[in-house]
């Protein structure tokens, strides 16, 4: 399985080796294998994922959502979580409670609530999932509200306060994420 990769890796190499600088820069051989940083269209993250001593006391396996922090922490063993950036509501729209996660989709399709279309009716009234779709590639969904914990296709808005409620990620978080936890997780969202 190596050699069959193997050959085509060595020749993009060779390509990008004696291409212009800007090409070599911006072109990542990964993206053609996929899983390279373009692969979620996401970009950098401004805030990165990373494991912190944490002193909630929260179980294992709890979501803690610090809206003011504008941080997503899944509580580990050991005292620790994984914290992740998020975007959280803007003046107005952020909320707090507890809540469990009812239901976790790849790449959802987007209806926009009929609260959102009367504040901004040039929105589309259903999109499909999918790279443009503002959901991302993951959502998890929140009790019975309308909000969700969801990738972005806008990751300049990790750590910002521009959603309509929802927690955005970016879509490398998200799935990050989604993979670590299941339906019936509580999540806890702290808004100070």
């Amino acid at each position: 399985m190596i050699r069959f990769f193997a050959a085509p890796i060595a020749a993009i190499a060779l390509l990008t080796a004696t291409a212009g600088g800007a090409f070599a820069e911006e072109f990542d051989t990964r993206d053609i294998m996929g899983g390279g940083p373009n692969f979620f269209r996401g970009g950098a993250n401004p805030v990165p994922r990373t494991t912190v001593m944490y002193n909630g006391n929260y179980a294992p396996g709890t979501i803690v959502v610090n809206t003011a922090e504008r941080r997503l922490y899944l509580v580990l063993q050991n005292g620790q979580a994984l914290r992740y950036g998020i975007g959280v509501g803007r003046d107005g729209f952020r909320w707090g409670g507890v809540h469990k996660i009812t239901a976790k989709k790849e790449w959802p399709e987007w209806t926009p609530p009929s609260q959102m279309i009367a504040r901004r009716p040039d929105l589309p009234r259903h999109m499909k999932g999918g790279i443009e779709n503002p959901l991302g590639a993951r959502a998890m969904y929140l009790g019975s509200t309308l909000y969700r914990i969801h990738g972005s296709n806008e990751p300049e808005t990790i750590g910002q306060a521009v959603s309509s409620g929802c927690f955005r990620m970016t879509n490398d978080d998200v799935t990050d994420l989604y993979g670590r936890v299941g339906v019936g997780t509580t999540v806890v969202v702290l808004n100070n």
